[in-house]
């Protein structure tokens, strides 16, 4: 067995999962402080949590890309 390309396909799955995650987290958070009544300016933290989503959904789609083979032909 290939340690090495185990070892690799191992942490880009962790580094994608975490990217994943901490955007998704990061985008609920701006939306919750984008709520707030005394917030100075929520349309530019409305914009950063719909940024942070939707980076979340691209990194998700180009995870099915690479899965489906279908698309990589």
């Amino acid at each position: 067995m290939k340690w090495l390309e185990l070892l690799t396909v191992a942490g880009a799955t962790l580094v994608a999962a975490v990217t994943v995650v901490v955007l998704y987290s990061l985008g609920v958070r701006l939306t919750a402080i984008a709520g707030d009544a005394e917030q100075s300016s929520p349309r530019l933290t409305r914009s950063l949590a719909i940024l942070c989503f939707g980076l979340c959904g691209l990194a998700v789609l180009y995870g099915l890309y690479l899965i489906i083979p279908y698309f990589s032909k």
